[in-house]
């Protein structure tokens, strides 16, 4: 199987350790434009790689605003972080369920 040019780890990994605002727009819109397992498995990786704070911020306006898809992988961003107010938050306003927001 061949990867998708766009869909490089190389590529995923400048675009999350970047963590600009615009580069968890595009990681976020890979999540919808390639809806499969290996790029899913491969964009939730580089997700984890965002450490900055913008990055980290615009991975929250999806936990809220985003596809069921952005959501739930928003949701893992800071589940594994073990942030729980904004998962909390989304719970409380139906956005996420019990499961991705708290199940270990």
């Amino acid at each position: 199987m061949q990867t998708q040019p766009n869909l490089k780890l190389e590529y995923l990994t400048h675009l999350a350790t970047n963590g600009t605002s615009e580069d968890v727009d595009t990681l976020m819109q890979l999540l919808i434009t390639h809806a499969d397992l290996a790029a899913g498995k491969l964009i939730d990786y580089a997700l984890s790689l965002v450490e900055s704070a913008p990055g980290s911020e615009r991975i929250k306006f999806y936990l809220f605003h985003g596809q069921p898809v952005q959501r739930n992988f928003a949701a893992l961003y800071f589940k594994r972080r073990g942030i729980e107010r904004p998962l909390a938050q989304a719970y409380a306003l139906g956005l996420i369920d019990h499961q991705q927001g708290f199940a270990r």
